[in-house]
């Protein structure tokens, strides 16, 4: 019964009353929240917006998988900033036709990824729209020497990736094509599949980078998240720093999932401009860099160099080739 109730049938008051019950009942009820940092942190704000059709669909993301990736994309940002998060608020758009059931299950899937990060939802919007929207603003903080950012890669600084890349876009694919699953193993298809409706923000990367800064309180970290694919983040880091970089294909992980049924072509293509991955690509001195990969385990490495000069070139094989944007996933883009 529950589930063929609709939000126009409870309209605006009703649905705002069940959001709340995802909220801290102390922090909600006014106008806006009031919120503390710590002394000497400086505020730390992104915002992301999810739209059906476009960011998620019926067809490979269930309500409670598109409610923890909104808030797995919002937190990755905080983590490339090197930020610790404080709170999210939410802007939800959405026609009054859909079940508030469905409503309800996004708000569970951003709960549960928020859960062991400590971060509650502090309020937010809901309107009508003839398309679903889901748009985060996530609040975060840290000291502004241990900001991490895309300015400040530096000649020889080794690029270090968190972790493996591509898995979120073989996800997808084997989401799309259910007859691919025959070709793969049951447990390397639920971990990839994983990968796609349920990526893991790298928060766990700046705690160890706080470890490293108190041996070195002078570190300086470049870096970004690969929520746009590998190759955009290293183009994106070295535009902002005014460099170039040398990838080596030997150097970049391969999952292992991909084992039997990717062919080494189409797994260079998902790894460099598949996206979604939500890992962190760091640019710092080597010595920092083989620390934090040894603590790090598997997936991570570090994947090339940062070099004087503006090119952004991969090595494989048999040529050496210029990464490009345009490959990626961009907004407005020509189909």
């Amino acid at each position: 019964m529950t589930e063929t109730i609709r939000v126009q049938d409870i309209g605006e008051q009703g649905l705002l009353q069940k959001l709340q019950r995802f909220c801290p009942p102390d922090v909600i009820g006014d106008d806006a929240a009031l919120l503390s940092i710590a002394a000497g942190h400086s505020l730390v704000v992104t915002t992301d917006t999810l739209i059906d059709g476009v960011h998620f669909s019926d067809r490979t993301t269930s309500p409670t998988d598109a409610g923890w990736r909104a808030v797995a994309a919002n937190l990755s940002d905080l983590a490339s900033m090197g930020a610790e998060p404080i709170a999210i608020t939410v802007g939800l758009s959405l026609p009054g036709t859909v079940p508030v059931n469905w409503v309800e299950q996004l708000y569970q899937g951003m709960s549960r990824c928020l859960h062991p990060f400590h971060t509650p939802i502090v309020g937010g919007d809901v309107c009508r729209s003839p398309v679903i929207s889901v748009a985060i603003t996530a609040l975060g903080q840290v000291k502004p020497a241990e900001a991490i950012r895309r300015s400040i890669a530096q000649p020889g600084d080794a690029i270090l990736i968190t972790g493996y890349h591509g898995a979120s876009r073989a996800g997808l694919e084997l989401l799309l094509n259910p007859d691919l699953h025959s070709a793969i193993d049951k447990t390397a298809l639920a971990r990839l599949i994983t990968a796609h409706q349920r990526p893991i923000p790298r928060l766990d990367v700046v705690a160890l980078l706080k470890d490293l800064r108190k041996q070195d309180p002078d570190l300086r970290i470049a870096g970004m998240d690969s929520s746009d694919g590998l190759a955009d983040a290293i183009v994106q880091i070295c535009r902002a720093s005014g460099v170039g970089a040398r990838l080596n294909r030997s150097q970049i992980p391969v999952p292992p999932e991909f084992s039997n049924w990717v062919s080494n072509p189409q797994a260079i293509e998902w790894i460099l401009y598949g996206g979604e991955d939500f890992e962190l690509v760091l640019c710092l001195p080597i010595e920092i860099a083989e620390t934090l990969m040894a603590q790090l385990g598997k997936g991570a490495a570090i994947v090339g160099q940062i070099v004087a000069g503006r090119s952004v070139l991969f090595q494989d094989e048999d040529a050496v080739t210029e990464l490009s944007l345009s490959k990626g996933f961009q907004h407005f883009s020509a189909d």
